[in-house]
């Protein structure tokens, strides 16, 4: 497929002085109007495209959830209850089978094939491996699954990316405080024991817990996430907080000292951060509000430079006071913990989507271009920023972006053109951040390779690059027309300038009936 290009207008410039017409003027504004009309708004300067290609070997992805609630001697889960809770989830939705990825793995490794990844990346539920989260039961059919499903990743040459937490706590350690109990950063270390013991010689890409700012604060300061805590000014995301972060550096550890050395994996945490704008760039305030919205350094401070940064003390200790506590709410490490979480990084995991505009609170332009969240513009100069952002504030580490996508909403158009147009301009900035910015981007993930519950949003929010019909028992994956443009994208690896002619990785090979089916559906 051709590559996509943003039509832009001409640009041809009209000059007005005193001696023009009514007629002149009335003139000038019909030429722009149809120049409009055949060639649309211009780009800003930040939003022009260029071409060229990302590294050899970059790491091309999409990501899922899976479902099966109660397969095969699962435990249940935090979500397994927080669905079931009413009024938690739109439409009473569930994950209970979701998109059944747990029963057709050849299915999706198919559309996998489609796509062109050269990596999948698909989360290991914790309560499936060990249904009360601790050793005293594994669960060996929970561990089979994976076994299968790795197993036909690897046979049609696609790598897993494997994350460990994706926010499906064991309901048992629930049960007994949950992250606010410290115990819980032993468990968890005991968990990933037995998941690298029994993937690592096949896994090589590993990401131990995914978003923690949404799991210490979503969950348990908004309580609109599971485990579904509301403690907002209270401690509680702040203890969660801090036992994620030393949980992470355990299983980091565990992995560097007992099995790095036979497997050769690495090893990361996925944190996930908007771009923050001032409102008014003009305004301090504004400025400084911009710089404490970043939620990067609550969980990357501490990794990478091994302790919370002064900002964050400060302020957090500073409100703390005001609200007539005795000490701050943000817990402190120790030296000795200071010196454990420090480097505990192989790579800087990073999921991002959209910007905000800051100031005496959080708002969005109204100009940037809507998508099927309240929550996510479409941006794509933030992407850029946030991107050089990292390199600069934690020494320019190797990135992985584990998430980036859009959503919509309502009947479903396979026509998807708000994705393409998304993912070309996301991608975009991307490349300029590796050309010209000399950002160490590594991989791309995109969310997701399927419709699929998105948490308290349910199925209304529709992210994947292939739809999912859950009228019908069988649920059938159908492809949006993104899957050719993310494709093709992943064939040339970047972006081939247009003007050296059209270049033969734009042209995908026929892939049997399933290749048909796409052509017909997208035409």
């Amino acid at each position: 497929m051709a590559r996509h290009v943003i039509p832009r207008l001409s640009t041809q410039s009209y000059e007005y002085d005193q001696d023009l017409t009514v007629q002149d003027v009335s003139d000038s504004h019909a030429t722009a109007k149809k120049e409009l009309r055949a060639n649309g708004f211009p780009l800003p300067v930040e939003e022009e495209p260029i071409y060229g290609h990302f590294p050899e070997g970059f790491v091309w992805s999409v990501a899922t959830i899976e479902g099966a609630w109660r397969a095969d001697g699962k435990g249940l889960s935090i979500w397994d209850a927080f669905t079931h809770t009413a009024f938690r989830i739109a439409n009473y939705d569930t994950g209970d089978i979701a998109c059944d990825s747990y029963n057709k793995i050849s299915e999706d490794v198919e559309m996998l094939k489609k796509l062109r990844v050269n990596h999948y990346r698909f989360s290991v539920s914790w309560p499936r491996i060990l249904p009360d989260g601790t050793t005293r039961q594994i669960n060996q059919a929970g561990l089979n699954h994976y076994h299968r499903l790795v197993d036909a990743l690897l046979a049609a040459n696609i790598k897993p990316q494997v994350t460990l937490y994706h926010w499906d706590l064991p309901q048992a350690l629930q049960n007994v405080g949950g992250w606010e109990n410290d115990t819980i950063i032993e468990r968890f270390r005991d968990y990933a024991d037995v998941v690298f013991s029994n993937l690592g010689d096949k896994v090589k890409f590993w990401i131990t817990i995914n978003e923690p700012y949404n799991v210490a604060n979503i969950g348990h300061g908004y309580g609109t996430a599971a485990p579904g805590i509301s403690s907002r000014p209270g401690t509680a995301p702040y203890i969660v907080g801090h036992n994620l972060i030393k949980a992470h550096a355990e299983a980091w550890h565990l992995y560097n000292d007992k099995y790095r050395a036979k497997q050769g994996g690495i090893v990361g945490i996925t944190i996930n951060s908007d771009w923050a704008e001032p409102r008014n760039p003009y305004k301090q305030e504004d400025i400084d509000a911009a710089r404490r919205f970043l939620e990067i350094g609550w969980f990357a401070h501490p990794v990478f430079n091994g302790d919370y940064s002064d900002l964050m003390k400060n302020r957090i200790r500073e409100r703390s006071l005001a609200g007539g506590r005795p000490i701050s709410r943000l817990p402190e490490f120790t030296p000795e913990e200071v010196k454990r979480i420090k480097g505990t990084h192989d790579y800087f995991g990073f999921n991002h989507y959209t910007t905000i505009l800051t100031g005496n609170r959080t708002i969005y332009d109204r100009t940037w271009l809507n998508s099927g969240s309240t929550w996510l513009k479409v941006t794509p100069p933030g992407f850029r920023k946030i991107l050089n952002f990292i390199k600069n504030e934690y020494g320019s580490p190797p990135i992985y972006i584990t998430e980036n996508g859009i959503s919509e909403r309502g009947d479903m158009d396979l026509n998807d053109v708000h994705r393409i147009h998304y993912y070309e301009s996301y991608l975009n900035q991307a490349l300029k951040a590796y050309l010209i910015d000399g950002v160490d981007i590594r991989g791309y993930t995109a969310w997701t390779l399927m419709d699929n519950l998105e948490w308290a949003a349910g199925f209304d929010e529709k992210f994947g690059f292939f739809y999912v019909n859950h009228s019908d028992p069988s649920l059938p994956r159908i492809p949006k027309k993104s899957v050719t443009y993310y494709a093709t994208m992943i064939n040339c690896n970047g972006f081939p300038d247009p003007l050296q002619g059209p270049h033969e990785c734009q042209t995908l090979e026929p892939e049997g009936k399933f290749h048909q089916n796409i052509c017909s559906l997208v035409q």
